[in-house]
């Protein structure tokens, strides 16, 4: 949807308010006593560090990050341990995927002492974590809705060997996953390997929970990727966005959403950027606090702290950034400009210093807002006046946004026209012809379209037109006519990307997108000039 969520504020009013305004008016409606973070630790909720053998070649921590701005009651365990079984498990690499793995779970019910067990067989898991704790309270956001608690656990493995498969498990005061009937409870990662090699990554935007998003999981679990990117929208617990009384926010959804996830998450890093919907007012002036609670991501972006959803990691010979569009949107500006460029200074730089490694050879940057589309919220004058320029300067290879609920890819774009057509199954080198841009909202959310008249162009059904009329978002934040003849491949329905990496004396990139039901609907590969 078009709107910010704004859930309880009234529609007249919150068109005029900023997510730091929208927070400040739902905070006085819904207060509420806080509980410092020193009371909490007090309670003994949050583990301060690891519990071990010293020297081990592992070492794991509560994740540092400071919990988010919350008002909440410190949780006590009400329930028999050994009836709790935690779910929702995710994995999230740290800066250095080589040597760093963060991973996150959920429990229904508050417990004692959690913790992670580790190791390289599944029947020996003798290193073991304390887990921190970060409890999310959620009032009643609309209509009939309950409070909820929430109680996300994050653990921080750092010192990992590069290129080896793990084994581990989450548990609790009454929850061994390490005893033998619980050998199924059990999970897996792979660092990545200490030299590049061939791998596969996967990508989209706009999930939500459905039937689609469920299937596109399992066919993603079938392309083995080393890690997935989720370019913003990931829930969609707000029910429409449009700033009504009428709207809901259920934070319920969230847990639906992660057990949906579990099983491609539990293994494969499900790195996360912030969308629209994933600005939550209620938890924090920017609307990222329940992100903070819920990810454990890598703390090297400009902010991590306030701004998790912007960070980088390099993984064999791709180097990828992920950023905050909201920060810089003119169609949703409800966020834009909290960062009083920084985000921008840092993207600058670190595309700089990447570029500069001699082992990385593409660089991919993700993030919501589109740059370049035809579909419904079609493009967006803030990210291309913001970024543009950058992405320009330091030959960023692909790009790859949401938002629009559909899969649209563009030709090779120089100077914002067609550096060169890209065909199906064609080949373009970034630095000759131009940065090629893939939306690929079509994660599982309700779909889009595309204008009137204008048809699906894809690979077994090609219909490639001169030009389209669609427009780009303005600073009035009023849509700006546009006639482009970039719009190579369209595609209404549920998709995803997926990318294979190769290196050595001819490094490419081989991209696809693959429908729900695993039919190829587009492909072509990057290349670049020695």
């Amino acid at each position: 949807m078009s709107e910010t969520p704004r859930v309880g504020i009234p529609e007249q009013l919150a068109a005029r308010m900023s997510m730091a305004e929208q927070h400040e008016y739902l905070r006085e409606r819904h207060a509420r006593p806080k509980v410092s973070r020193r009371t909490a630790l007090a309670g003994g909720l949050v583990a301060a560090g690891a519990a071990g053998t010293a020297g081990a070649l592992i070492s794991g921590t509560a994740n540092a990050s400071p919990s988010p701005t919350l008002a909440t009651d410190a949780a006590t365990a009400k329930v028999d341990g050994s009836l709790v079984a935690p779910f929702g498990r995710h994995l999230a690499f740290g800066a250095d995927p080589k040597t760093q793995m963060r991973v996150s779970w959920q429990v229904p019910f508050a417990v004692k002492s959690p913790y992670l067990r580790v190791g390289l067989t599944p029947w020996e898991l003798s290193r073991k974590f304390e887990a921190e704790v970060r409890t999310l309270h959620t009032p009643s956001l609309g209509r009939k809705l309950p409070e909820v608690d929430q109680y996300y656990l994050h653990v921080a493995l750092d010192g990992l060997k590069p290129g080896t498969t793990y084994y581990y498990g989450v548990g609790h005061a009454g929850f061994d996953p390490g005893d033998p009937h619980r050998l199924g409870t059990l999970g897996t990662f792979r660092t990545a390997p200490a030299a590049p090699e061939k791998f596969v990554f996967t990508a989209f935007g706009d999930q939500g929970v459905s039937y689609h998003a469920l299937a596109n999981d399992q066919v993603i679990l079938g392309q083995n990727p080393s890690f997935h990117l989720h370019a913003g929208d990931i829930c969609y617990a707000d029910s429409s966005g449009h700033g009504k009384e009428s709207d809901t926010y259920d934070a319920r959804v969230w847990d639906t959403f992660l057990a949906q996830t579990e099983t491609v998450a539990k293994s494969v890093p499900w790195m996360v950027t912030t969308g629209n919907h994933d600005m939550e007012a209620w938890y924090s002036p920017n609307g990222y606090g329940g992100q903070a609670a819920r990810w454990s991501l890598p703390e090297n972006g400009f902010d991590p702290e306030n701004s998790p959803g912007v960070y980088s990691f390099a993984y064999g010979n791709v180097g990828v950034v992920a950023l905050d569009a909201n920060d810089v949107s003119y169609e949703i500006p409800a966020n834009k400009g909290y960062s009083d460029g920084k985000q921008t200074a840092w993207l600058d730089k670190r595309l700089g210093e990447m570029r500069a490694r001699k082992d990385i050879d593409f660089l991919v940057v993700f993030f919501h807002h589109c740059m370049y589309s035809t579909s419904t919220h079609a493009s967006d004058g803030g990210v291309r006046d913001a970024w543009l320029s950058l992405f320009t300067k330091h030959q960023v290879d692909l790009v790859i946004n949401g938002h629009n609920h559909v899969y649209e890819r563009t030709d090779a774009i120089k100077g914002g026209e067609v550096g060169k057509p890209v065909p199906i199954g064609e080949t373009t080198d970034p630095t000759r012809d131009g940065i090629v841009y893939v939306t690929a909202g079509g994660a599982g959310k309700d779909l889009y379209g595309f204008p009137v008249g204008v048809k699906d162009s894809y690979e077994g059904a090609v219909d490639d037109r001169e030009s389209i009329l669609s427009f780009h978002w303005t600073k009035l934040r009023l849509p700006d006519p546009d006639t482009v003849e970039w719009s190579r491949v369209r595609y209404t329905g549920f998709s995803f990307l997926a990318v294979e990496a190769s290196a050595g004396a001819s490094p490419r990139l081989k991209v696809s997108a693959l429908a729900e039901n695993g039919e190829r609907i587009d492909h072509f590969d990057i290349v670049r000039s020695k």
